[in-house]
């Protein structure tokens, strides 16, 4: 061990008889402990959240849709799934069909009440549909959808969470469906004189049964306005062989913008494309400004703990001025007696930065374990606090706090070094 380590050790770590210049290294330890616990607790859950709200966002809708403008109805064509399942770096992708309804629901009760939402009716195939209703089903069952016309009591639905407490819906409640026939617009059936045969003849009227409840957290235009459906069903009753367009997942979501743009080229007109990012533009603007508070969170935390251990070098050297000069009388350089604090400031950021690791590790995996701290849902999408447990994060903080704190403890290492033997034996 080099004499400057030694003597750094005995500096801050052992006690000497007159007073406890072991405690106010103690009090910096903690100090640096604390203060990197914050860092990377702000970072695991910054990243935490952004990352379950991204998920939430992709496993409840497709990594990217592509369409017809104005949400125009087309035929299902192999050929045009073809060409967009033969992307290198398209998973997979199914087609969809989406109808807006008004859905109308009674309660008994005093009187018989009635309860109107507009939705969207979303039918989709029976694996994505089992997929789906896997992660987020919470009450009813996800058994296969009948075949197209063999429903005799109605259009199997799958309502959210915030949809089913507004409008009363329980799992085998039946609800009436009321939208626009496929011939129909919203123009032609308000211009004319039409009389209310002619009106009512315009509107498709169909009985849904609410075979279950699903529950994503994202309760704000998802589960109070998307009802999920079998895609046959749909088409049999509505749109033979007419699709609103195709869900697609990526296998590499870094590429996903480029894929975009290359499967909707391979289509050609009149197809365009566009991504989860594109079309939840406003939340994803929302994490990204979460990350970007950030950086100022982690300069704030550094700048305290470099004061820190400044001030506790500082108090070190009053402390130890007597045992500086002594080692100048002795024959030590002033560089090393400089090198001297240094490793001490070294030797306690180190032991500061062990003891804030373990500690927020600790309370990551507690709180992981736990969820005691709980968020209201309706404003976050989710119900407790994320933590990622990162082993980046966990170094990158460990080494800037080590190499902060090694520039900033340069000047009472200088202060030190600066001593003359004559006044600080004198002291």
């Amino acid at each position: 061990m080099k004499p400057e380590f030694y003597i750094a050790r005995r500096f801050a770590f052992k006690q000497r008889s007159a007073s406890k210049p072991t405690f106010i290294v103690m009090v910096a330890v903690i100090g640096i402990a604390v203060g990197t616990a914050a860092l990377i607790l702000t970072l695991s859950i910054v990243n935490g959240f952004a990352g379950s709200v991204e998920n939430k966002l992709i496993s409840f809708s497709a990594h990217m849709q592509i369409r017809h403008p104005q949400d125009q109805l087309f035929q299902e064509r192999r050929s045009d799934l073809a060409k967009v399942t033969d992307h290198a770096n398209v998973a997979n992708a199914t087609p969809f069909l989406e109808k807006s309804f008004i859905l109308r629901s009674r309660n008994s009760g005093k009187g018989q009440v009635y309860r109107s939402k507009p939705v969207i009716v979303k039918g989709i195939n029976t694996q994505q549909q089992q997929a789906f209703l896997n992660k987020f089903l919470k009450a009813g069952k996800s058994n296969q959808p009948e075949a197209a016309g063999e429903s005799s009591e109605g259009i199997p639905l799958y309502a959210g969470q915030t949809l089913a407490e507004n409008l009363g819906l329980t799992v085998g409640k039946k609800v009436m469906l009321v939208g626009l026939g496929s011939n129909s617009s919203d123009a032609k059936l308000i211009a004319g004189n039409k009389s209310i045969i002619d009106m009512l003849s315009s509107l498709d009227l169909e009985v849904g049964v609410i075979r279950g409840i699903y529950d994503t957290g994202l309760q704000e235009g998802f589960d109070d306005y998307v009802v999920l459906s079998d895609l046959k069903q749909l088409q049999h009753r509505f749109n033979p062989m007419m699709i609103s367009g195709y869900d697609a997942n990526v296998q590499k979501l870094a590429d996903l913008p480029k894929t975009a743009k290359e499967v909707t080229a391979s289509l050609g007109y009149p197809f365009y494309g566009y991504t989860v990012f594109e079309r939840y533009a406003n939340l994803f603007e929302w994490l990204k400004l979460q990350k970007n508070i950030t950086p100022l969170l982690i300069v704030t935390i550094t700048i305290v703990a470099v004061f820190n251990i400044i001030s506790t070098l500082l108090v070190l050297i009053i402390e130890k001025t007597r045992e500086i000069g002594m080692l100048s009388a002795l024959g030590l350089e002033p560089g090393k007696i400089s090198m001297v604090f240094m490793a001490q400031a070294f030797l306690i950021s180190l032991s500061g930065i062990a003891m804030g690791n373990i500690l927020a590790l600790s309370l990551s995996l507690f709180e992981l374990r736990f969820h005691l701290i709980t968020l209201p849902e309706k404003s976050y999408f989710i119900k407790y606090v994320p933590l990622l447990i990162e082993p980046l994060d966990y170094a990158i903080v460990s080494i800037a706090v080590i190499a902060l704190t090694l520039l900033f403890a340069f000047i009472p290492a200088r202060i030190a070094a600066s001593l003359k033997p004559s006044t600080a034996l004198n002291t």
